[in-house]
C-alpha cells in the first residue's frame, strides 16, 4: 500500500512524494506555499492517477526516461524520477495508477 508524505523543504515550501509500498519514491511534486495547497495536490494525484491520458512521458536531456502527471487543467502535479529504460518507467507509472488512489497520507513538515 502506498502512502503521500508530506515534508517541507529548507525554504519553507511544503512537497509530498508518493512511496510505494516498498518505500521507494515514486512520484514527488513541486513546491506549495501552503501545506493547504499541498494537500490539495494529493487529492489531485489521487484523482488523476488512474487516467492513462494524464501520463506525459518524456525524455531528459540525457536520454533518460520519466514521465510527468499532469491535472485536468494541464498543469504539472507530479514528476517521477530518471529511469534507465522505457520499460522502467512504464513500471512506475503502473506503480502510481496502483498506488496513489487509496494511498494514505503522513505528514511530517
Amino acid at each position: 500500500m502506498g502512502k503521500f508524505v508530506i515534508s517541507k523543504r529548507k525554504n519553507g515550501e511544503y512537497q509530498f512524494n508518493l512511496k510505494a509500498g516498498n518505500g521507494q519514491i515514486i512520484l514527488g511534486s513541486e513546491g506549495y506555499t501552503t501545506k493547504s495547497s499541498c494537500e490539495n495536490g494529493i487529492e489531485s494525484v489521487k484523482k488523476n492517477a488512474p487516467i492513462d491520458e494524464r501520463y506525459d512521458r518524456k525524455e531528459s536531456s540525457n536520454g533518460k526516461p520519466y514521465f510527468n502527471l499532469k491535472a485536468t487543467n494541464g498543469q504539472i502535479i507530479g514528476s517521477s524520477e530518471m529511469y534507465e529504460s522505457i520499460a522502467s518507467r512504464e513500471n512506475g507509472i503502473e506503480s502510481v495508477k496502483k498506488n496513489a488512489p487509496d494511498a494514505s497520507v503522513e505528514d511530517e513538515s
